[in-house]
C-alpha cells in the first residue's frame, strides 16, 4: 500500500536506483515531473584532507535517498550511496572522493580527496499526499587545497655590486588565486616587507649593498598562509674610500690633533664585503696593519701625514684616505703678566710665547672684558677712577689645556714718598744723585730736576741715578727728585741741596808747641748737613784724638790743636759737610813755626866722682841768644866701633844752670857726653863730645887715712899675694911699664896693656 512503509529486498532497492537514474537525463540532471519543483544548484567548499557534510535538503522522510556525482568535465553520474533509512549503500567508486558516509540523508566526506571536487545530486523519494514523489538537491562542490611551504630561490647568491640578479618565490601547489608577499632582513637588522612586491619573482637590477641580507617570501590562498626559509643574498662590493676617526676627537681644517703625552686611538673604516684588509702608513712609512692604530703617548714627532690603505681580498680592490695629525702642545710655563705706565693710562702687558697653536690670551677688567689675543696682547686701559688695589686677570686658553691658565696683576701705589741721597765716587771726582721709591705696581717714574725744573737726564722707575762732575759751583745748588704714579696724585718729590762752607781763616799760623784753633761755619743744606774736620793725612778727626779737641757751636765747629808739632800737625786741614745730596769742603792752612835757635854751648868740664859712678858737667854758653833749657845726652862705648846711640841723660835743667851732677853710671862702661841748648822745642848745635876725666890724686891720702884700721888686714894679704907669685910664677907673669903715647888723655888710654902696681903702707900714731 502507497503510503506505508513497506519492507524490500536488496533486489528491489537497485531495480528502484536503476529506475530513478532512467529519468536522469544525459547531461547528468533527471528529468523533473511536471510537479517538481525546479532545484537551485548550491555551491559547498571543502578542503584537501578534511571533511564536508552535503545536505539533500528538507521536507517529509524519504523514502529512499540517492547520491550520485558528477567529476568535472564529465557527463555522467556516478552512484555514491543509496539508503532507505534501514539500510545504506556506498559505491566502491566513492573512495576516490574520500572516505564516504551518510548521515540520514546527508552524504558525509571525510578526509577528502581533490577528486571529490565536481557536482553531486541528490534524488529524494517520499510519499506526499498519497503519491510518491521525487525531490532533487544539485550540490557542487569544491575541494581547495593549501599552498605547501614556498622556496625561495636566487638566480645569483653573491653577486658583485651593479650586477642583476632574479629572486623567485617557489610553491609546489595550492589552490588558486595564491598571494605572495616578500620579507627583506639585513645581516644585523630586522626584517622589513618590500612593499609592492607580490608577484613570485621579481628582479634586482642593478643589485647594490643594501640589497643584501635575507630574503624570505610568503603565500597564501583561501586556505592558508605559509612563510619560506631565508634565502641570503651576499651583495660583493667595496672597499669604498676610508672614513678615518680619532679618539680622543679633536678637529682641525687638515685632519685631527691631540694634546701631546695622552693617548690617540686612530680607526680606520671603508665599507667592503669581504670586510677589508687595513694598512697604516705615516709620511709613506708603514706603522701598522689593521684597522685601528693606537699611540701610546703622543709627542711631537708623532705630527704627520697618516694613511689608511683599504683593501678587498675577493675584489682585489684597494681605496685609500690620508689625514693630518698635528700635536698641539702648550707654551712653556705659565702666562706672565706685566704693566707699564703712559700718560693718563696703564698698559697691561699678558704674554705667552710658543706652543702650538699660539694660546689665546684674553684680559679681564675690573670693568668687564678687555682685548684678545694669541700669545701676547696689550691693553692700555685709562688710569682715571681707578682704586688702588683695582685687579686684572689675563687668561690664557689651549685646546691642550682643561682648565684656563692664570695671572693676575693688581695696581697699588706705593707707600709714602721718594728717599733722596747722593755718593761721591771715585775720588770725590763726581757726585751720584740717587732717588728710590719701593712697591708700586706698576712701579713708579722717578727723575731728576734742576733748580728751573727742567729735567736731569732720562726718567725711570723706582730707582732714579743721575751724576754730577764735582765742581766748587754745585755749593748750594738745590736737586728735587719727582715720583709719578698714575694711581697718586699730586706728584710726590724730595730735595738735595749742597751744604755751603764757610773758614774764618783760610790760613792759621801757631808757634811749635802753641795752641792753635780752626774754624768752620755751616750755610745752607738740604737736609741739614754734617760737619767733620780732615787732617792733613786725610783722616778724619774724632773726638778724643790725642792732641785735637772738637768744639760744635750750633752751625760751627771748632777744631783745637794743642801742643803743636811741625812734624805732626802742620799741613791742609779739611772741613767738610755732608748731606744727601753731597759733600762741601773747604780748606784751612795751618803752619807751625819754629823759635829761633838758641846760643850754642861747650863743655868745660867733666870728671868722674866717687867710684866712677857720677861724673860732674860744667859749660859755658858761646854767643847771643834766647834758650829756654839744656839737654844732656850720653852714650856708651863712644871710642870703640859698636858705638851706641845717644840717650837722654838730664833734660829738665833750668835755663841759668852751667853744671849738673849726672850719677846712675856703670863704671865698668866708657860714657861720652854732649849738651844742646834749647829754645822750647827748638835745639841748637850739640857741643863737642867728651869723655869724662879722673879726679886729681891728692884725693888719695884722705881715703887712706879713712881706712888706717884696715891696714894691718890689708898688709897681711899682700904678703900672702907676693908669697904665691913666687911660689907660682906662671900665673903672675913679670910686668913692664907700658910706653905712653904722647898727646893722649890719660882718661883714654887703652886698658888691655898689664900695669905695674905698686902698694905703699904708711902707718901713722
Amino acid at each position: 500500500m502507497v503510503g506505508q512503509r513497506a519492507q524490500h529486498s536488496p533486489v528491489s532497492l537497485l531495480l528502484l536506483i536503476h529506475l530513478c537514474l532512467l529519468h536522469l537525463r544525459a547531461s547528468g540532471q533527471p528529468h523533473p515531473t511536471p510537479e517538481a519543483p525546479a532545484e537551485e544548484v548550491v555551491s559547498v567548499q571543502g578542503v584537501r584532507g578534511g571533511s564536508v557534510e552535503l545536505a539533500c535538503g528538507s521536507g517529509p522522510a524519504p523514502l529512499l535517498v540517492l547520491w550520485s556525482f558528477t567529476p568535472l568535465g564529465s557527463l555522467v553520474p556516478r552512484p555514491v550511496a543509496v539508503t532507505d533509512g534501514a539500510m545504506s549503500k556506498v559505491e566502491a567508486i566513492a573512495s576516490a572522493l574520500g572516505v564516504v558516509s551518510l548521515r540520514n540523508s546527508s552524504l558525509v566526506l571525510g578526509e577528502l580527496h581533490e577528486g571529490a571536487r565536481g557536482h553531486f545530486l541528490c534524488q529524494v523519494l517520499h510519499v506526499a499526499g498519497g503519491q510518491l514523489h521525487t525531490a532533487y538537491s544539485h550540490l557542487t562542490l569544491a575541494v581547495l587545497v593549501p599552498v605547501s611551504k614556498p622556496q625561495v630561490r636566487l638566480s645569483n647568491p653573491t653577486p658583485v655590486e651593479g650586477a642583476s640578479v632574479v629572486a623567485t618565490c617557489a610553491v609546489r601547489e595550492g589552490t588558486e588565486p595564491v598571494t605572495f608577499a616578500w620579507q627583506h632582513r639585513a645581516s644585523r637588522g630586522l626584517g622589513e616587507a618590500l612593499v609592492g612586491v607580490t608577484e613570485p619573482l621579481f628582479q634586482l637590477d642593478p643589485v647594490n649593498r643594501t640589497h643584501l641580507g635575507w630574503y624570505m617570501c610568503s603565500a597564501s590562498n583561501s586556505v592558508n598562509r605559509l612563510s619560506s626559509d631565508g634565502a641570503f643574498l651576499d651583495v660583493i662590493y667595496g672597499p669604498d674610500k676610508p672614513v678615518i676617526t680619532m679618539e680622543p676627537l679633536g678637529l682641525t681644517e687638515e685632519g685631527f690633533w691631540a694634546s701631546e703625552r695622552e693617548e690617540v686611538t686612530l680607526s680606520c673604516l671603508a665599507a667592503s664585503n669581504p670586510p677589508s684588509h687595513y694598512v697604516w702608513l705615516r709620511d709613506h712609512t708603514q706603522v701598522h696593519m689593521g684597522p685601528t692604530y693606537v699611540i701610546a703617548r703622543a709627542g711631537r714627532v708623532h705630527t704627520g701625514l697618516y694613511t689608511c690603505l683599504a683593501r678587498n681580498s675577493y675584489l682585489d680592490t684597494r681605496t685609500q684616505t690620508t689625514v693630518q695629525l698635528t700635536i698641539y702642545y702648550l707654551p712653556e710655563g705659565q702666562p706672565s703678566c706685566a704693566v707699564h705706565p703712559s700718560p693718563e693710562a696703564v698698559t697691561l702687558l699678558c704674554a705667552w710665547p710658543g706652543g702650538l697653536p699660539p694660546a689665546q690670551l684674553q684680559w679681564e677688567g675690573p670693568q668687564g672684558p678687555g682685548p684678545t689675543a694669541p700669545s701676547n696682547v696689550t691693553w692700555s686701559h685709562a688710569a682715571a677712577q681707578l682704586p688702588s688695589g683695582s685687579v686684572f686677570t689675563c687668561t690664557g686658553q689651549h685646546p691642550a689645556l682643561a682648565p684656563p691658565a692664570l695671572c693676575t696683576v693688581m695696581l697699588w701705589e706705593p707707600l709714602g714718598r721718594p728717599t733722596c741721597w747722593s755718593t761721591a765716587t771715585m775720588g770725590d771726582q763726581f757726585i751720584m744723585l740717587s732717588c728710590e721709591w719701593p712697591g708700586g705696581e706698576p712701579p713708579a717714574t722717578l727723575g731728576w730736576l734742576d733748580e728751573q725744573q727742567q729735567p736731569l737726564g732720562g726718567s725711570s722707575s723706582s730707582m732714579a741715578v743721575h751724576l754730577l762732575q764735582a765742581q766748587e759751583d754745585l755749593a748750594g745748588r738745590e736737586f728735587t727728585c719727582r715720583g709719578t704714579h698714575l694711581l697718586r696724585t699730586p706728584d710726590p718729590h724730595c730735595h738735595l741741596q749742597l751744604p755751603q762752607l764757610d773758614v774764618a781763616e783760610p790760613r792759621v799760623s801757631v808757634l811749635e808747641g802753641g795752641e792753635a784753633w780752626l774754624e768752620c761755619s755751616l750755610r745752607g743744606g738740604t737736609p741739614p748737613a754734617q760737619l767733620l774736620w780732615l787732617g792733613p793725612q786725610q783722616q778724619k778727626v774724632d773726638p778724643g784724638t790725642s792732641g785735637f779737641m772738637l768744639h760744635p757751636e750750633g752751625a760751627q765747629l771748632r777744631l783745637g790743636i794743642y801742643d803743636a808739632d811741625p812734624a805732626h800737625h802742620r799741613g791742609t786741614y779739611q772741613c767738610v759737610a755732608r748731606n744727601a745730596v753731597g759733600n762741601s769742603s773747604q780748606s784751612v792752612l795751618l803752619e807751625v813755626l819754629r823759635y829761633p835757635a838758641p846760643p850754642n854751648v861747650t863743655i868745660s868740664r867733666l870728671t868722674y866722682g866717687r867710684h866712677r859712678r857720677e861724673v860732674q858737667l860744667q859749660w859755658a854758653i858761646l854767643g847771643p841768644g834766647n834758650l829756654t833749657g839744656f839737654l844732656v845726652q850720653r852714650k856708651a862705648s863712644a871710642l870703640g866701633p859698636g858705638a851706641g846711640a845717644w840717650e837722654t841723660a838730664a833734660s829738665d835743667i833750668e835755663p841759668e844752670s852751667r853744671g849738673r851732677r849726672l850719677g846712675g853710671l856703670d863704671p865698668g862702661v866708657l860714657y861720652a857726653f854732649r849738651i844742646l841748648a834749647l829754645n822750647h822745642h827748638t835745639a841748637g848745635h850739640p857741643s863737642e863730645v867728651k869723655i869724662p876725666a879722673d879726679p886729681p890724686f891728692s884725693a888719695y891720702p884722705a881715703v887712706l887715712g879713712a881706712a888706717g884700721t884696715g891696714m894691718v888686714v890689708a898688709t897681711v894679704a899682700s904678703l900672702l899675694v907676693f908669697q904665691y907669685a913666687a911660689r907660682h910664677p906662671e900665673t903672675f907673669p913679670r910686668l913692664e911699664t907700658p910706653t905712653t903715647t904722647p898727646g893722649l888723655d890719660p882718661a883714654q888710654e887703652t886698658t888691655d896693656s898689664p900695669v905695674n902696681v905698686t902698694i905703699t903702707v904708711t902707718a901713722t900714731p
